[in-house]
């Protein structure tokens, strides 16, 4: 049993292909053959739009759900009657990534980061976790990136912000002293006492990744076009992103308050500054999505315009399904499994697909934005060909096949 809403949103979703007369026709008919049974404002309703508030994103979406090229077609939350597309991401000057451990955020910094170096920004990306990982996305033998970062493609610099190493760059800054700092920073009783004080790595992170947002060439130019940081996972993230503000109301002056208001400025400047969230499209991923989206608003108030959902599925058992349903009921394939057999298998996938545009539809009616969907990929051996197609996906999400739409067939009808 499908849901309703979900339908009706992956029918509203199709609308933007580029063949729109003809998917609009299909919605048509779809809606008259449903008539019959909810009444004729069915099919009124199919023909009028629907009214959003001023400013609303889907009343400014239109088939640009990154800024540039359409989404495909069921990942696009879109009204056929938008005018204005959102902001293109590359026009951001630091973007956060954030989202449920294991929904592949680091993979999705890699990408976009390498999606804008492609289209000629230069790229910071800057990895805050304990281990590094980034590396491992670019090179078959990867090295370690450390403080300083290095360049892993022409126009792509990674680094990995250590805090230690970050707290002792700040003070040098602060008093000088280079020598005698190290010899403080290093000993055994400075390091139990920063183990005792809460905050303080998500503190120098950011104020670290705020002098690169600052830092300039030597004709003054920003150093930088693009800073994607990869941020902790969902429930420490929102922490590392508030710690500016809660240092604020704890130390009212001095160079600390000072340094921790001019980090709260740039997370709050939604000129410069996006959150990403990245999700996957199943419940629980979904419910902590919301709750991500629901704080950034109310606590943090930082800009967050849209969503990754990442790993959906193309819809491909579905359309194996229905190739199946064309072969004779008693072929045999000798070796192989039985017909019955593969049956069951591809309706199980058709059915786990099914659920997973369900909960896509869901995250977004949720939070109320529109969705970037990034396909699953090959993982293991395989995955170091592949993660690369998300550069170009993010920026400029793909058009599905007809045949591999979820629930349509291959003329373009809804299979009930």
């Amino acid at each position: 049993m499908r849901d309703p809403r979900a339908e009706r949103v992956r029918r509203a979703e199709w609308a933007v292909h580029p063949n729109a007369a003809t998917t609009r026709k299909t919605l048509l008919q779809s809606a008259f053959s449903e008539a019959s049974a909810q009444g004729l404002s069915a099919l009124a309703a199919a023909r009028r739009p629907r009214k959003r508030p001023v400013g609303h994103w889907r009343a400014r979406l239109p088939t640009h759900a990154a800024g540039i090229p359409p989404l495909s077609p069921y990942c696009s939350a879109a009204d056929p009657s938008v005018t204005a597309p959102l902001r293109s991401l590359l026009d951001y000057r630091l973007i956060v990534v954030t989202g449920k451990g294991g929904t592949g955020k680091t993979s999705i910094s890699s990408a976009l980061a390498e999606a804008a170096r492609r289209a000629g920004k230069r790229v910071l990306l800057a990895e805050t976790a304990a281990s590094e990982s980034i590396a491992s996305f670019f090179e078959t033998r990867p090295r370690a990136l450390g403080y300083e970062g290095r360049e892993l493609r022409p126009g792509l610099q990674a680094i990995h912000i250590d805090p230690h190493e970050a707290l002792a760059d700040y003070v040098r800054l602060q008093i000088g002293l280079g020598r005698v700092t190290d010899r403080i920073l290093n000993t055994e009783t400075f390091r139990q006492l920063l183990e005792a004080a809460p905050g303080w790595r998500e503190l120098i992170i950011l104020g670290k990744v705020w002098h690169l947002e600052q830092d300039t060439d030597a004709r003054g130019r920003p150093l930088y076009d693009l800073l994607i940081v990869d941020a902790p996972a969902t429930g420490h993230g929102l922490t590392f992103l508030d710690v500016p503000r809660v240092v604020q109301h704890a130390v009212r002056a001095g160079p600390l308050a000072r340094h921790a208001s001019w980090v709260e400025a740039l997370i709050h400047d939604r000129a410069r500054t996006l959150l990403l969230p990245v999700t996957l499209p199943e419940e629980l991923p979904v419910l902590e999505t919301r709750e991500l989206v629901e704080r950034a608003r109310k606590e943090i108030d930082i800009a967050v315009d849209r969503l990754v959902v990442n790993r959906m599925p193309t819809g491909r058992a579905r359309a194996a399904s229905q190739d199946l349903a064309r072969l004779p009921g008693d072929l045999e394939f000798e070796c192989l499994p039985t017909l019955p057999t593969i049956r069951t298998m591809l309706e199980h996938d058709a059915r786990r697909e099914e659920l997973a545009y369900a909960e896509r539809a869901r995250v977004s009616e949720l939070c109320d934005l529109p969705v970037i969907d990034l396909p699953f990929l090959p993982q293991g051996f395989d995955a170091g060909s592949h993660w690369s197609d998300h550069a170009g996906l993010i920026l400029h999400p793909a058009v599905w096949p007809t045949e591999v739409r979820p629930g349509v067939d291959e003329a373009g009808v809804s299979a009930a």
